[in-house]
Formats: structure tokens, C-alpha cells, sequence
């Protein structure tokens, strides 16, 4: 009876760990936004690639304690220098910007194989990694803009939104959030940015988002090294269905339900051996 107890102890165990998978792979803060990467490529086993994977390495370990930070990897030559750094959106706990570091660092890999330099967006977090300097250099390349449908909203809402979208640049800080009746707004810097960067590259976000995305119920901007963001109603990318990067984000989920389904069946056998080896033994 003891050894039947410890075997359902471990199979509620073994269940749950594919429950949470599921989950965890779900979780809004993995959604992805964008990637990139460069076209200058490094030969496999090479110092670069050797650096490059020390880097990732230390970019996720970081992100347990810290919700930014940057680094660089000096190699034998200049040419095997890489710098990298990741940003976690500043209301992450800690355990979640890990596992969103960690996620991206992922995502690159398979969206950059051989590439020096790469570049993923998810919704909570951001890593970047080149081969040639990047950072404490402001960037407003638009990377992302993406509006909702428009939805015709008077002159009161748009009014209202814009004063949102003028308190996230009185507020300052390198995160941050507002809200107004209906309308939600977030934006967000790197951290290798001075204030006045910062300023100047949310600013720019925030221009467009107002004159691009007028009468769009959500719209994102984001820039190389800064967004700005609006929701009304509570509507936005990852909970739009006609968000165009749905299906891949459903992919995902898909997955990761199959793998927890798959789980679920291995851990059905067992426990239906396990019963059959019991009842064998009780029969003798």
C-alpha cells in the first residue's frame, strides 16, 4: 500500500508538471511582437560563436535578479567582440523575466541561426546582440507599428487617449504606465539610454501613435530602443482575433498542448502497468 501511495504521489507530480508547461508556454509575457537579424554570418566553432553563446548564457542568468542589463564578451580580436543586452517590462516579477529572457534568447536561436546579430521582441521582455556596438546609442528606427481597427470615437475619447498618451511622456522613468477612464497606456526605454534619450525616443513613439493610430481602439510603436503602447476597452494585439500574428502565437499553444496531452497518455500507461504488475502479483 506504501509503494501504491508514493507511485500516485509521483504520477499527480508528473501531471502537474504538464499542466504548467502548458500554461507557462501561454502566458501573455511570451507573446511574440517582432524579430530580426544581420546579415554578417560567423563560422561555426569559432571564437564568435563561442563568445556569443557565453553572452546568451549570462544574459539569462542575469535576468533572475535583474530586470535589465547589458554586456560584452571580449574575444582574442576585435573581431570577436559581442555585445547583447536584455530589458524585461518593468511590472515582470523577477521569475517571469527569466523565464521571458530566457524565451527570446530561444526564439533567436531559431530565428537566427549563423547570424552575428539578432533581435527579439516578446511582450514582456526584449534581447539584442550584435557584433558591432550598440549600445548607449539612441535608436528610433521604427521596428513595429501596428494599429487596431478604427472604431470612429468622438472627439472625447480621442481626447482622452491623447492625454494619456501626453502623461506617459510627463511621467518619466524608464517604465512607464497611465490610465484614463477607458484608455490604458504604457512605454518603455532601454536602460542603456540617458533620461534625455529616453525622453526624446518616447516622444517620438507617442507622435505616431497619435497621428497613425487615430481612432484605432489599440496601437503599438515600437522603436529601436524604446515603445509607446494604447489600449481602449482593454483591447489589444494578443487578445484581438484579427490580429494578424495570432496564428502563429495559437501554434505555440497548440504545441504545447499536444506535448501536455502526450504527457498526460505516458503517465496513463504507467499507472495502467503499474495496476496490471499489481493485480499479477496479487494473483500469484
Amino acid at each position: 500500500m506504501a509503494k501504491t501511495k508514493q507511485t500516485l504521489t509521483l504520477l499527480l507530480i508528473s501531471s502537474s508538471f504538464a499542466t504548467f508547461f502548458v500554461l507557462s508556454l501561454s502566458s501573455a509575457a511570451d507573446f511574440f511582437l517582432y524579430g530580426g537579424c544581420t546579415q554578417q554570418r560567423y563560422a561555426s566553432n569559432s571564437p564568435y560563436e563561442s563568445n556569443l553563446n557565453s553572452l546568451l548564457t549570462s544574459l539569462v542568468n542575469s535576468a533572475t535578479y535583474s530586470s535589465y542589463s547589458n554586456l560584452t564578451v571580449v574575444g582574442s580580436s576585435r573581431s570577436d567582440i559581442v555585445y547583447g543586452l536584455y530589458q524585461c517590462r518593468g511590472d515582470l516579477a523577477m521569475p517571469d523575466c527569466a523565464a521571458c529572457v530566457a524565451r527570446a534568447v530561444s526564439r533567436a536561436g531559431q530565428l537566427c541561426p549563423g547570424a552575428c546579430g539578432g533581435a527579439v521582441q516578446l511582450d514582456g521582455c526584449f534581447v539584442k546582440y550584435d557584433n558591432a556596438t550598440f549600445l548607449g546609442v539612441e535608436d528610433k528606427t521604427v521596428v513595429l507599428k501596428r494599429c487596431g481597427p478604427s472604431l470612429g470615437f468622438g472627439s472625447g475619447a480621442v481626447s482622452e487617449r491623447d492625454a494619456v498618451l501626453g502623461g506617459l511622456l510627463g511621467s518619466g522613468g524608464f517604465f512607464r504606465v497611465g490610465g484614463s477612464g477607458e484608455v490604458k497606456g504604457v512605454a518603455q526605454c532601454c536602460g542603456d539610454l540617458s533620461f534625455s534619450e529616453c525622453q526624446d525616443c518616447v516622444g517620438d513613439a507617442i507622435r505616431r501613435l497619435r497621428s497613425e493610430c487615430a481612432g484605432a481602439d489599440y496601437g503599438d510603436v515600437f522603436l529601436g530602443k524604446c515603445y509607446a503602447r494604447f489600449s481602449t476597452n482593454g483591447a489589444h494585439a494578443y487578445n484581438s482575433k484579427a490580429h494578424a500574428g495570432k496564428s502563429g502565437n495559437e501554434g505555440e499553444k497548440t504545441f504545447a498542448i499536444i506535448v501536455g496531452l502526450l504527457a498526460g497518455v505516458a503517465v496513463l500507461i504507467i499507472f495502467l502497468a503499474f495496476l496490471r504488475r499489481l493485480c499479477e502479483g496479487h494473483g500469484k
